[in-house]
């Protein structure tokens, strides 16, 4: 049997094209070889947008829609809605009953976005205790895998905690998930900084092609070159470092005209924009297909929910019973 695996996102605005490269292609890649649950992940995203809801279910659609476009098939995964799963709820809150906050207190993504994020109030007890459920959305469906990147390993060893913690005091009923590590590629947003709805420096996989292009020809480049004929340094160019995905075929003759000074910015702008429109145009093709048809994305979720509700539900009388509340 297919091992499985549980990943999601948080509804909170548009997927940009570092989605499709950090995520959703591997999303789809996983696919054929393991059972896979995708959860929209509506609650987590209260952590941090508690005080402001109106967009959520927009958001979800919208995400929703773009999944589907990138090529995630209802037929080979669950799609699911955290938030219509109360069985969710359930098992965070049990696992909180044994979590020391002690552990919750040295998350390091906790420490950093607590950082980060400004303008809005992050001390509060579901902030801080995401991580719990962010370990009951793994165990409630006994995920053996979660994909993730080096940086999340803290996160997956603190539900591996919390599952050694429950079984402790209640029995094997949970198993230990296990990482599977992808590697991501690293794309900046256009102004150089990190890629984020936040810095209004992303490019969305709803763009149209005249705001890809204006996104695109509005790229940071190398600041110390002024004049197309200057040598330049790819290596801090934001444009090169999409060349790196987008350009591959191309990539060693763009280096090599860059640092010789042989091909202004301007020029290498107009060929990333070719290719990542070429890359980007079967994706958004389906996707203006999907928009057109809103009941079959609600058929999408509600038969992917139902599904993963059952498993969950099968979960909790487990647990439930090890934990003598039934």
């Amino acid at each position: 049997m297919k091992k499985r695996i549980l990943s999601g996102m948080r509804p909170t605005g548009k997927l940009h094209i570092g989605h499709i490269l950090g995520a959703l292609d591997n999303w789809v890649r996983l696919q054929d070889e393991y059972q896979c649950f995708y959860m929209v992940a509506d609650l987590h995203a209260l952590t941090s947008e508690y005080a402001d809801t109106s967009a959520m279910p927009e958001n979800i659609k919208e995400m929703v829609i773009d999944w589907l476009a990138c090529g995630i098939d209802p037929a080979k995964s669950t799609l699911l809605v955290q938030s219509r799963i109360p069985e969710h709820s359930e098992l965070h809150l049990i696992l909180s009953m044994i979590t020391p906050v002690s552990w919750l207190e040295r998350c390091p993504t906790y420490k950093e976005q607590m950082h980060e994020i400004k303008g809005k109030d992050l001390s509060t007890y579901g902030f801080l205790g995401y991580p719990v459920l962010q370990a009951a959305d793994i165990t409630i469906y006994k995920a053996e895998v979660v994909p993730i990147g080096e940086d999340q390993l803290p996160h997956l060893e603190l539900t591996r905690e919390i599952v050694r913690r429950f079984c402790q005091f209640y029995g094997d009923v949970l198993p230990e998930p296990q990482a599977l590590l992808t590697s991501v590629p690293r794309l900046l947003g256009t102004d150089g900084r990190k890629m984020s709805k936040s810095y209004n420096n992303a490019i969305y996989i709803a763009d149209s092609p005249e705001e890809i292009k204006q996104k695109v020809m509005a790229m940071v480049t190398d600041p110390a070159r002024l004049r197309p004929t200057d040598p330049g340094h790819p290596e801090i160019c934001s444009v090169f470092s999409y060349d790196k995905i987008f350009s591959k075929e191309q990539l060693t003759e763009i280096e090599e005209k860059c640092r010789k000074g042989k091909r202004g910015c301007v020029e290498c702008k107009k060929i990333l924009l070719e290719n990542m429109q070429k890359f980007l145009a079967p994706i958004q093709a389906r996707r203006r297909q999907y928009e057109q048809d809103l009941p079959y994305i609600e058929k999408v979720l509600n038969e992917g929910t139902a599904r993963a509700q059952e498993f969950a539900r099968n979960t909790m009388q487990e647990v439930k019973k090890a934990v003598r509340l039934k």
